[in-house]
C-alpha cells in the first residue's frame, strides 16, 4: 500500500462519507433548487462536484489535468438514485487509481496548466475541492431552511 492510501485516504473516506450523508438527506424536489440569480440549481451543482471528481481521476491516469468533462447523462441532475450510483462508481475508480501507485509514482507529475502538482498532492487538491464543495451545498441548504449534517457543520464550520 503506498503512502497516500496509508496516510490520506482514510481522511478522504471520512470525507467522501459526508457528502454520501448529503446524498442521503435530498430528493429529487431539492435537486431542481435553486437560490435565485446565476446560481445553477443543486442538482447541477452536485454534478458538477462528479464532473471534477472525473477530472482528477483522469489527472491521476493522465498527468494532465483537464476541465473539460461534464456527465451529459440526461436527467442526472435530477434524480437523486442516479448521482448516487454514479458517485459510488467514481469512487471505486478513484480507490483503484490511487491505490494502484507505488511511493515513488506520487511524486510524477501532473501538468495543471499554469503550474504542476505531483500525484501525491493532486490527490490533496481532491480533498480541497470536497470541501469547497460543501461549502458550496451548505448554502443551497440553508437557503432551502434544510439542516447541514453535523460533520460537514464541524468540518467546514
Amino acid at each position: 500500500m503506498n503512502r497516500s492510501m496509508q496516510e490520506k485516504w482514510p481522511w478522504l473516506e471520512e470525507v467522501r462519507g459526508m457528502r454520501s450523508q448529503l446524498l442521503d438527506m435530498l430528493s429529487n424536489a431539492d435537486l431542481a433548487f435553486s437560490p435565485g440569480g446565476q446560481n445553477s440549481t443543486l442538482g447541477a451543482l452536485v454534478r458538477k462536484m462528479g464532473d471534477i471528481e472525473y477530472a482528477y481521476i483522469q489527472s491521476l491516469k493522465t498527468g494532465l489535468q483537464d476541465w473539460s468533462y461534464h456527465n451529459t447523462e440526461a436527467g442526472v441532475e435530477s434524480d437523486i438514485t442516479r448521482l448516487k450510483a454514479w458517485f459510488q462508481a467514481l469512487d471505486e475508480e478513484m480507490q483503484a487509481t490511487i491505490s494502484a501507485f507505488s511511493n515513488e509514482d506520487l511524486k510524477k507529475t501532473v501538468k495543471r496548466g499554469e503550474f504542476n502538482s505531483t500525484v501525491e498532492r493532486e490527490v490533496d487538491h481532491y480533498g480541497e475541492a470536497l470541501l469547497i464543495f460543501f461549502g458550496k451545498a451548505t448554502i443551497y441548504l440553508k437557503a432551502m431552511n434544510k439542516p447541514v449534517p453535523e460533520s460537514i457543520e464541524n468540518t467546514i464550520g
